[in-house]
């Protein structure tokens, strides 16, 4: 009988680590792979790293010949913690020594489970070579943006992905499949290979020689932009008569005021008057009524001083309410219904209102002027003329909408519409020139060495013909990428003083005012900008093993490499709809690269009717849509399941909103839909570790955006798994579920995430029965295994109160009803009576505060400096909770004298702990955001705070009276 070793995973990972790496990797944009292309709900690279790691690497408990008490496997889990914690920050992403630490682990679990030894640790070629041939490779079915198998790819594994959607494939090639096929070589550009004859050599590691290919090439296409179109992009002439660049046109979109008043005049639909709002730089546009201008009105460009009203009222513009505007002319409202109906039917337009050029350091704003519209008129006329041969995207769009939600079409009926004609000019032409590039590339690299022809990238091929494919891939994502600044739904930011591109969310809104690029300018959206933006991304990449992604449905992948460690961050239920989403990429990839790709790009737009989400729109309401997720999803873990390798567990990440979490927990229609089926699909769910990618006090924001993730953590069902009764159930949770959540605190697990953790070993117990039997013999839902769970873990919570001291207890049910409010003396009297305790104990302790005739908890603040476990006689687990948590922040203080603390607790350290975690709790459902953040904190330190406890017990510094906030006293 094969015997399965628990891995790391299914018992401790470091999560706060990698909840504080994943928040901050959010900032990270120079060279971080989300830049190469945009797709929405990616995972991040940190938590994926440790996520692989701890699926393949044993937890010591599997190897008890080697790790014989649970004191050396506690300290072996905490080697592998701190291995797990130095590859998390993105600047360890290729570090050479890191990543070879963290190969050796994986290989070591490898080796022994072979009953082999892994290579020497510092034999990074050799490691790497054992994992490539003997450790089972990483599939991830729903690959989107790639954060998996690039991470997989990263530690060394042989990484796959397949994903139904071309777009996410491509990503997926671009960041796993392609950079290893030219790994060292050199560019092939002419500049490169002249310095390189010059004596101007360096090393080319990774894919950085075709980076820097695609920095060259995407600096040509621009500079022959220029010469095909430069001549619609003029400079602004300034009020002195000198030249300056502009930067953005600011427009408006226009209709016909429907007041008789008006005279049928166009008037604008303007969201905010003003165009920047930095202090000091305050500047805005005016509307001015002049029965000489074009409709009568016309802007005029305003700088200087504003008091708050008035640049409160210039930030309304023209918007009366959602939707809904006031005619400029007449005041008369202009609404939604009305505005979608002319721009529909053709009849509204744009007006160009303001211009930013370039001052040097700061942007100066300008009124519109006939130079500029003349160009903007040159563009309209040219498309006009070439629209039948310029191959503009005119497959048909959804028009405006949100994640889930259908928004109105106003003018927008194919992706053409999307983009001003000056826009789609632009961008015609760089994808035209991508052609040109992928052709002077294949020349390049012929007379730079390559084999000439060959089979191309898309048929596998790694000659000259593949590596011009490959450079062609890049700068077409660049293009592809400039998109969302190079379209009538960009925006300037009066705050920053920049254009922020469309697709910010996981929608594409209206915008009313809108900022149009010039994408030769070198500022936002300059197209050779954004080739070395994708450039920098490709430096780091091309490093570890193989990789291979396909197009495939998850509902039918056969996984012909199975078996497999299956990793996965499936679609969430209806939260984002990737296709409508990335067919607005997709035009332009398509465009760019058919010849390239061409199975890839055989559609008009990207597939529909096989995407796994629960978009009502498409199956006629949620009943139906739901029915198709729950179908979809069963038959995509089905085949996970049997293609799973048998020594490892599949790791499955759920991603919720902030609004799903509820007082059970993650509580959505789509979180227990996806554990159902998790379990339907034969699946044992043992472990549920929540990944947030939000700083712990971004949690009190209520924002309805995609936070955070529940990483499933799965097992394959026994076929004989035993059917069970709701009674059962009940008492194995009561059994199991304790120790399970003493593991869960002892890795760190901060109480913010423990009320999604214990639904792990929870759902382990119900999933890894066949049936869980109700009174009536049907058969238990996952959404009512979820609330006895909850319920069970309460008791035990409730149970884990009766064990403190008295006093303790006392301070507790205090805490829970007042805070630390005072009230009369005699309510006080009334609870320690009920304790067996006294009022004056706990007034000689310190606990509580004396006020002749009132009584509350001691503020921590008034808490003794010098108190100290060791010297107080009658040692409370409120005391060592409060002091530790006065200290571990005081100025004096911090995680040593924190420690200090600790090291004499003795066995109130690990009451202490659980205190820390029931006081959270209390103070949450209390509202009291900053009382529990106190908690959380501490919690989250309360490992690392053991760890230096220990090392001062051993060097004997716990109590030196000569520290300061070490020096203690005897107390009481």
């Amino acid at each position: 009988m094969t015997v399965v070793r628990k891995k790391l995973i299914e018992v401790s990972i470091p999560l706060e680590a990698i909840n504080a790496a994943s928040a901050r990797e959010k900032s990270i944009r120079h060279g971080h792979p989300s830049t190469l292309h945009l797709w929405w709900a990616r995972r991040p690279l940190a938590a994926c790293r440790a996520v692989l790691f701890a699926q393949l690497v044993d937890d010591p408990s599997s190897w008890p010949d080697r790790f014989p008490t649970e004191e050396a496997q506690d300290a072996e889990r905490r080697r592998l913690h701190k291995v797990i914690e130095a590859m998390l920050p993105w600047e360890a992403s290729n570090n050479a020594a890191i990543l070879n630490a963290a190969r050796w682990e994986i290989a070591r679990s490898v080796a022994w489970g072979l009953d082999e030894e892994p290579p020497a640790r510092g034999d990074g070629p050799a490691i790497l070579d054992y994992l490539q041939t003997k450790a089972p490779p990483v599939y991830d079915p729903f690959s989107g943006g790639g954060s998996i198998p690039l991470e997989a790819q990263r530690l060394g594994l042989r990484a796959y992905g397949s994903d139904l959607n071309p777009v996410a494939v491509l990503i997926g090639k671009a960041l796993v499949e392609i950079p290893p096929k030219f790994a060292g070589r050199p560019p092939v550009n002419p500049k490169a290979r002249t310095e390189a004859a010059n004596g101007e050599l360096r090393a080319w590691t990774g894919a950085q020689g075709l980076a820097e290919d695609v920095r060259y090439y995407g600096q040509w296409m621009r500079d022959e932009a220029e010469k095909r179109i430069g001549h619609l992009y003029p400079k602004a002439t300034l009020s002195d008569g000198s030249k300056a660049t502009v930067i953005a046109w600011l427009w408006a979109r226009t209709v016909r005021s429907p007041d008789p008043a008006a005279k049928g005049a166009m008037v604008p639909l303007v969201t905010s008057y003003m165009l920047s709002t930095k202090e000091g730089r305050k500047a805005w546009v005016e509307p001015v009524i002049d029965s000489e201008a074009q409709d009568g009105w016309r802007f005029e460009v305003r700088t200087g001083a504003l008091s708050r009203d008035r640049e409160a009222k210039l930030k309304e513009g023209t918007k009366a309410a959602r939707a809904t505007f006031a005619c400029v002319l007449t005041g008369a409202t202009i609404g939604g219904a009305y505005i979608d109906t002319e721009a529909q039917a053709g009849r509204s337009s744009t007006r160009l209102i303001a211009l930013v050029a370039d001052a040097g350091r700061s942007r100066i704003y300008l009124d519109a002027s006939d130079t500029q519209l003349t160009a903007a008129d040159l563009a309209t006329l040219h498309v006009a003329a070439n629209r039948d041969v310029m191959n503009i995207p005119l497959q048909e769009c959804r028009g405006t909408f949100g994640s889930n939600a259908q928004g109105r079409r106003y003018c927008f009926r194919t992706f053409a519409d999307y983009f001003t004609d000056r826009q789609l000019t632009a961008l015609t032409t760089f994808s035209d020139i991508v052609s040109d590039v992928r052709q002077r590339a294949l020349e390049n690299a012929i007379e730079a060495g390559f084999e000439n022809g060959g089979e191309s990238l898309a048929e596998g091929g790694s000659d000259s013909k593949a590596y011009a494919d490959a450079v062609a891939t890049y700068l077409a994502f660049a293009v592809s990428k400039s998109s969302t600044r190079s379209c009538s739904l960009a925006i300037w930011e009066t705050g920053m003083g920049r254009l922020a591109g469309a697709m910010g969310r996981q929608g594409v809104p209206m915008q009313w005012s809108f900022a149009e690029t010039n994408p030769l300018a070198g500022a936002g959206g300059d197209i050779a900008g954004t080739a070395v933006s994708v450039a920098e991304n490709l430096s780091n990449l091309g490093v570890g093993g193989v990789g291979c992604i396909k197009n495939l449905a998850a509902q039918t992948n056969s996984f012909a490499e199975e078996p497999i460690v299956v990793s996965t961050d499936p679609p969430y239920y209806d939260n984002v709809n990737y296709s409508d989403l990335s067919d607005f990429f997709y035009v332009w990839l398509r465009r760019s690269l058919t010849e390239v790709w061409p199975n890839l790009f055989r559609r008009l737009l990207t597939p529909k009717d096989d995407e796994l989400i629960a978009e009502t729109y498409r199956h006629g309401g949620r009943v139906e849509a739901e029915s198709f997720f729950m179908a979809g999803m069963n038959k995509a873990l089905a085949s996970m399941q049997r293609a799973a390798s048998d020594e490892a567990p599949l790791a499955i990440y759920y991603a919720f909103k902030q609004s799903e979490a509820g007082a059970e927990g993650t509580a959505s229609t789509g979180w227990s839909t996806f554990l159902q089926a998790t379990v339907d699909a034969g699946l044992v769910v043992d472990g549920t570790w929540p990944v947030r990618t939000e700083a712990t006090n971004a949690l009190k924001a209520n924002i309805n955006a995609l936070a955070s993730s529940v990483v499933l953590v799965c097992r394959k069902r026994s076929s004989n798994a035993e059917i069970i009764t709701r009674a059962d159930f009940i008492r194995i949770l009561k059994r199991e579920m304790p120790a399970a959540i003493d593991a869960i605190r002892k890795a760190g697990v901060g109480p913010v995430d423990m009320q999604q953790s214990v639904i792990g070993p929870g759902m382990g117990v119900f999933s890894r029965h066949a049936k869980v039997l109700e009174d009536d013999d049907s058969a238990m839902s996952v959404k009512t295994a979820l609330a006895l769970i909850n319920r069970v873990w309460e008791e035990i919570e409730n149970e884990l109160d009766q064990a403190f001291d008295a006093e303790t207890q006392v301070a507790l049910a205090w805490f829970a009803t007042y805070g630390f409010d005072s009230r009369a003396s005699g309510e006080l009297i009334t609870l320690t009576t009920a304790k067996n305790t006294s009022d004056r104990a706990l007034f000689a302790s310190g606990v509580f505060k004396d006020m002749k005739g009132k009584a509350g908890l001691t503020p921590r603040e008034e808490l003794r400096a010098a108190w100290s476990p060791a010297g107080d006689k009658s040692l409370t687990t409120w005391e060592c909770v409060q002091h530790t948590a006065r200290v571990l922040n005081a100025p004096d203080g911090g995680s040593e004298a924190a420690a200090a603390l600790l090291a004499q607790m003795g066995p109130k350290a690990e009451e202490a702990r659980a205190l820390a975690y029931r006081l959270f709790e209390i103070a949450t459902n209390k509202g009291w955001a900053a009382e529990a953040l106190v908690y959380n904190e501490l919690a989250q330190e309360w490992t690392k705070l053991e760890d230096r406890a220990a090392t001062l017990g051993q060097t004997g510094r716990v109590a030196s009276p000569s520290q300061g906030a070490f020096a203690f006293e005897e107390n009481n």
